[in-house]
């Protein structure tokens, strides 16, 4: 029997990992830091919330470009070195949001710019992390490594915006930023530390497609194979289906007031719900490693996903009536903790797949769409929710989302059987 609890073996056995995993976690908790602190920053120099709301778009759209364009990067060049130069554009956005602090900017366009580069370094780091893990680890390590990525991610998302709240309250702006551009050393050491790692060219590879400069042409080869490789697909289309119809994330502010009769300290309680239910279902993760049928795995975790969310949406529904309000939001607070607890399942081998089952030379443009695809599909889940909530209220928005969720997973799996059928142990794209 594997152990039961958090399998920690590619932290003991590979020096290189173990120094990746420390620094980007480190990075991680600052990054978050950071995001609530730019948040904070931009709400005391505008008094807008839709100023800060601006902060996601500027976000967005270098994530999106420089997502696919940062994968075609990754696949043409030594990934230590694309991740390292990446990475010290990271890390100067960190200093210069210290100094802007330091010199009391009031300019909020400073701050969007600042974002903006940020992301764009990020969705180049992203992929080219997660193209350096299996070249480090064992095939077999891989669900082991993605369970300890997706605890770190939840962690830093848990500790950052509290460290955020106490440092800004404490010593302003400049501490908050500073602790950031510190924490992100680490993530540089780690890489500096790290042997070149060039991708593997084969220019004949499965796909009869030879290896290209990074450009369009580039990006398009990654797409037109996702578009014939029906397993790796299925990775994103199951993602789709959980953070497009199913995003509960645009509802917390409205339920927070109306049903539970709270305010800003609801929705953090319920937004932390997620996270802990994450970080909970990671730590006694020991076993995933042993788990063959992997897409199944993925399609049984977005289905109870979406019975999650239904269950947040019958505690809103319940919410002062055959419940008090109380009793509601204990109990939505538990559902949503599920829903992250399936969602972490579903993301450790989502990525397992996708690392496993695509060459080498292909990889980091398809760890580059699925950057596209965490940053997009939650935006595009938040819209349709929040559209669903205008037309009926949040609890149906949710009901509906949460089966339609179930629905259309049900109706994918039918349609890739192949997909219910895929082995670990003998990965096919």
């Amino acid at each position: 029997m594997a152990p039961l609890l958090l399998d920690i073996t590619p932290l003991r056995v590979n020096p290189s990992y173990r120094r990746l995993f420390t620094g980007f976690t480190l990075s991680g908790i600052g990054a978050q830091l950071a995001t609530v602190a730019i948040g904070l920053q931009v709400y005391d120099i505008t008094g807008s919330t839709f100023a800060v709301g601006l902060v996601g778009l500027c976000a967005l759209v270098p994530l999106v470009v420089m997502g696919l364009y940062g994968g075609a990067l990754v696949d043409a060049h030594d990934r230590r070195t694309v991740a390292l130069v990446a990475g010290v554009v990271l890390w100067i956005v960190s200093v210069l949001n210290t100094v802007q602090a330091l010199f009391d900017n009031t300019h909020v366009g400073v701050l969007y710019v600042l974002v903006g580069v940020y992301n764009a370094g990020f969705a180049v780091v992203s992929p080219a992390r997660s193209a350096i893990y299996p070249r480090l680890l064992d095939r077999a390590l891989l669900p082991a490594a993605n369970a300890l990525s997706v605890a770190a991610m939840n962690i830093a998302m848990t500790v950052g915006p509290l460290m955020a709240g106490l440092l800004v309250d404490w010593g302003g702006y400049v501490l908050a930023y500073g602790i950031d551009a510190a924490l992100f050393t680490f993530a540089i050491w780690g890489l500096l530390r790290l042997e070149p790692i060039p991708p593997e060219i084969d220019p004949t590879a499965d796909t009869g497609v030879p290896q290209r400069r990074p450009g369009l042409s580039s990006v398009l080869d990654g797409l037109r194979f996702l578009g014939t490789r029906p397993n790796v697909r299925m990775t994103f289309l199951a993602d789709f289906c959980a953070m497009i119809l199913a995003q509960p994330r645009a509802l917390f502010p409205a339920v927070a007031v109306l049903s539970f009769g709270g305010g800003a300290k609801t929705v953090g309680l319920l937004s932390a719900a997620v996270a802990v239910g994450a970080i909970v279902s990671m730590l006694v993760s020991g076993r995933l490693g042993r788990v063959r049928r992997q897409g199944l795995a993925v399609v049984v975790s977005v289905a109870l996903w979406g019975v999650s969310i239904v269950g947040f949406g019958i505690a809103v529904a319940g919410a002062g009536g055959v419940l008090t309000s109380s009793q509601a939001l204990w109990l939505a607070a538990v559902a949503l903790a599920g829903a992250g607890a399936c969602d972490s399942v579903s993301a450790v081998f989502r990525t397992t797949i996708l690392q496993s089952a695509t060459p080498d030379h292909l990889r980091g443009r398809l760890q580059g769409v699925f950057v596209v695809v965490v940053a997009g599909g939650p935006r595009l889940g938040d819209l349709l929710a929040g559209t669903g909530a205008t037309i009926f209220n949040e609890a149906a928005a949710a009901i509906v989302g949460g089966i339609l969720c179930v629905i259309a997973v049900a109706l994918l799996a039918s349609w890739q059987r192949g997909f219910l059928r895929y082995d670990a142990q003998h990965p096919t794209p």
